[in-house]
């Protein structure tokens, strides 16, 4: 399993004890007569919160031997920074082999043109077409033609290899400004919120992101937002249970009330990571686009820095649609982060080429199948050398 979070240095001192924190058990009460929220000195605008939780509540008590007394939050020095160690040749090598089969289709549209090809208007014309079916796009596609035409021009390139070397230079170059850490460490608890059309991946991706975090020393705390679609509560708790991860839940009522319950359950419980599930919807929906800007309100009157990531689960089958659902869901949110999922069967790959001419949100995770180790951090390099190689 890949290391992909970054924490900043932390000057030499004596380890202190910490407390032991034990994940409390999944919490799904039909309807809570006092929810576990910590009220904040200065409770939030009444008209402003959810419906079904009254701003007058009193603060939440630890359970004993459940929850711990909350974390003091670091300051700017005091975060760690630690450069992820690198995964065992092995591990390595099933990745990329896993993520090479993924983009065959692409990869062998575009490296069956340079074989025995004469560098012409031809190849040239033969390339803008594989970039356009692998779903690049018009800005990304005309880009890398004027870059490559130019290239081959000055360094006076001779060769079809030379021409496909300096194709994934350039295509290297492109994704590069989307490979980004995730920082850890920079608020207590760090919130996360995450989005995505129906059918994306996106509580599954939330599980699998739980115990790559556990695996990094962060506790975690799930909030199943998504109240419309009772399956959703339900793999939520599973995944909860799975990796032993309390997960805060209403049967029904308003998503918002869940985040706040959630931000407010971490904060009295020492918590790392608060990760707010959310129902799926499409961007043209604009009354439940309305309900996700909602939510972050509400996390923002638990929390006034949080959410501190929101992030955007895309299914990379989707083609040009990915493109649409970033530039959406960036305009009503703001986006801090992509993780593209499925890139096992039929996806194209090119998308990300779009999305790096266009609207260049860091891409934090690329997933390749359904296997916990399959979610890994985007690597612009590795890429590039599944779809060229």
């Amino acid at each position: 399993m890949f290391s992909f979070f970054k924490r900043k240095p932390k000057p030499q001192a004596e380890p202190e004890v910490q407390p032991e924190i034990q994940p409390a058990a999944p919490v799904q009460p039909e309807t809570p007569a006092t929810p576990s929220v910590a009220v904040p000195a200065t409770p939030p605008d009444e008209a402003d919160l959810p419906p079904d939780l009254p701003p007058d509540l009193p603060p939440a008590q630890p359970e004993a031997g459940n929850l711990a007394e909350p974390a003091a939050e670091d300051s700017a020095e005091d975060i760690d920074i630690v450069e992820a160690p690198q995964p065992t040749p092995e591990a390595k090598r099933s990745w990329l082999s896993r993520l090479k089969s993924g983009l065959s289709k692409t990869s062998s549209n575009l490296t069956t043109l340079f074989v025995g090809a004469r560098i012409d208007d031809d190849l040239y014309d033969e390339l803008e077409s594989a970039l356009l079916m692998s779903d690049a796009g018009v800005e990304a596609t005309q880009w890398l033609l004027d870059e490559l035409k130019k290239k081959v021009k000055t360094e006076r390139l001779a060769e079809a290899d030379q021409v496909r070397t300096a194709l994934r230079g350039l295509l290297i170059d492109l994704l590069q400004p989307l490979q980004r850490p995730l920082v850890l460490g920079r608020e207590q608890p760090l919130v996360m919120m995450i989005a995505g059309v129906n059918g994306a991946g996106k509580t599954t991706t939330i599980g699998k992101l739980a115990l790559h975090l556990q695996a990094h020393g962060q506790s975690v705390l799930l909030a199943a937002g998504d109240t419309f679609r009772a399956a959703a509560r339900e793999q939520l708790a599973i995944w909860g249970e799975r990796n032993n991860v309390s997960v805060i839940a209403q049967e029904s009522g308003d998503p918002a009330a869940v985040a706040f319950d959630a931000v407010h359950s971490a904060q009295a419980r020492g918590t790392s990571v608060v990760m707010v599930d959310t129902a799926g919807r499409l961007p043209t929906q604009l009354h439940l686009m309305d309900e996700l800007k909602k939510i972050k309100r509400v996390i923002a009157k638990g929390m006034a820095s949080a959410p501190h990531e929101v992030l955007l689960v895309i299914d990379g089958n989707t083609g040009q649609n990915a493109l649409a659902q970033v530039k959406a869901f960036d305009d009503a949110l703001g986006l801090t982060g992509l993780v593209v999922t499925k890139l096992d069967g039929t996806a194209k790959g090119g998308i990300l080429a779009a999305i790096a001419k266009t609207r260049p949100v860091p891409l934090y995770f690329i997933g390749v199948g359904e296997k916990i180790e399959d979610l890994q951090p985007f690597n612009a390099t590795d890429f590039v050398d599944a779809l060229l190689s």
